[in-house]
């Protein structure tokens, strides 16, 4: 891997930050440009910015070192940021709902996007056996330190359910990762494939009204973070072999104050 040049690097990120906050939008993406020809591997995030600022197609995930580097360096502070700061309770809806359903207790849960343990605490006694994972090593060792799973693996999501040959799980959850994925059939079709039949598949996504996605089935908020429409939610599951058991519309954290909207869904892989 090529030596980054971390100087230029800064320089050109900053300068890019810089221009985006002053409303200079063609130089911002400019110098967003720049920082990916500095950065191929993009772990400032700045081709997500770049969609974010209605330039380009939406990629079809954030860049893995961008997610990577995002949570390494929240990881200490995450739990007081997203819960305290932001208001997210995603794990509790989801205890919630499937307590409301009577679905579970379940043998095998699968958390992808573990995170420091917020699911896996919230759920711990509704599953015999968990497993987790996230891509960021600081957040998997907090959340090992907290001694809620069985196994723990430091993955990518897609890449893990591609290569993955542990026993399948009747329970998969999957809080606050859509966000940081674009098109959603990897996700899908790889929860799937490492889930018993009639295994309960849960997840939140957040959405944008429909008048800002405009026909688009997913695309980049102005917050960095992927929105996903309803409809295109509901046809990739669908498509990949569930049945839709629920789709609830939640706010799914604050962000400047304001309420982010999203849903709250669980479905059923057919047999």
């Amino acid at each position: 891997m090529a030596k980054i040049d971390e100087e230029a690097l800064a320089e050109a990120y900053n300068r890019a930050l810089a221009l985006e906050k002053a409303g200079d939008i063609d130089a911002a993406v400019k110098a967003y440009e720049e920082v990916l020809a500095i950065d191929p591997e993009d772990h400032g995030g700045a081709s997500v910015r770049i969609a974010s600022l209605g330039r380009g197609d939406a990629p079809p995930k954030a860049p893995d070192a961008y997610v990577e580097t995002l949570f390494d360096q929240h990881a200490e502070a995450f739990e007081d940021i997203l819960v305290e700061q932001l208001g997210y309770a995603v794990p509790v809806l989801v205890r919630q709902r499937l307590q409301s359903l009577g679905l579970g207790p379940f043998k095998r849960m699968l958390d992808l996007g573990c995170g420091t343990g917020l699911t896996g605490g919230t759920l711990r006694d509704m599953a015999e056996d968990i497993t987790g994972l996230d891509i960021s090593e600081n957040m998997v060792e907090i959340a090992h330190e907290k001694d809620l799973y069985e196994t723990l693996y430091v993955a990518e999501v897609e890449d893990f359910l591609e290569d993955n040959d542990d026993d399948p799980f009747d329970l998969v959850t999957a809080t606050d990762v859509l966000p940081y994925l674009g098109a959603l059939e990897p996700l899908f079709f790889g929860t799937a494939e490492n889930m018993v039949e009639g295994g309960i598949f849960t997840f939140s996504s957040e959405t944008l009204p429909e008048d800002v996605m405009a026909g688009r089935t997913y695309m980049v908020g102005p917050h960095q973070r992927f929105a996903h429409a309803e409809s295109y939610v509901r046809e990739r599951l669908a498509a990949t072999g569930f049945e839709l058991v629920e789709i609830s519309e939640i706010n799914v954290r604050m962000q400047d104050g304001h309420p982010t909207p999203g849903h709250l869904v669980i479905a059923r892989l057919r047999g």
